[in-house]
């Protein structure tokens, strides 16, 4: 499989990985607010990653990277506040945790090469 392939698979596992979170959260008011910033923000990475697959040119990648790019870093906080404010333990969002920043890397790296190269 190629990597765009292989970080298809793994965005669309992170986004299961987000719903099974948001099933588990408690029913307070506050842990439904957050879960569902995470929500929609964790399940974006994979649907914007599938749009910058599909670029039809240089500077649309670029844009749609750096859409993917946002998304990753705002999945990532909405995960740092859940467990912050002690509605997640810190033990049971740590994977997940670890794969956010992983993701968040790749894509800041690809996205800081892709303008580079357009300029």
């Amino acid at each position: 499989m190629s990597q765009s392939g292989d970080l298809k698979a793994r965005t669309k596992q992170f986004a299961i990985r987000i719903v099974h979170l948001f099933r588990g959260l408690p029913r307070s008011d506050e842990a439904r607010i957050l879960g569902k910033q995470v929500l929609r923000s964790g399940t974006s990475v994979a649907a914007n990653y599938r749009a910058v697959c599909r670029a039809r040119s240089k500077a649309e990648f670029v844009a749609k990277m750096g859409t993917v790019v946002e998304e990753a870093d705002e999945t990532l906080f909405w995960l740092e506040l859940l467990t912050e404010t002690g509605i997640v333990s810190v033990k049971r969002m740590e994977s997940l945790q670890a794969e956010a920043n992983e993701l968040l890397a790749i894509f800041a790296a690809s996205h800081r090469t892709a303008k580079r190269q357009t300029h």
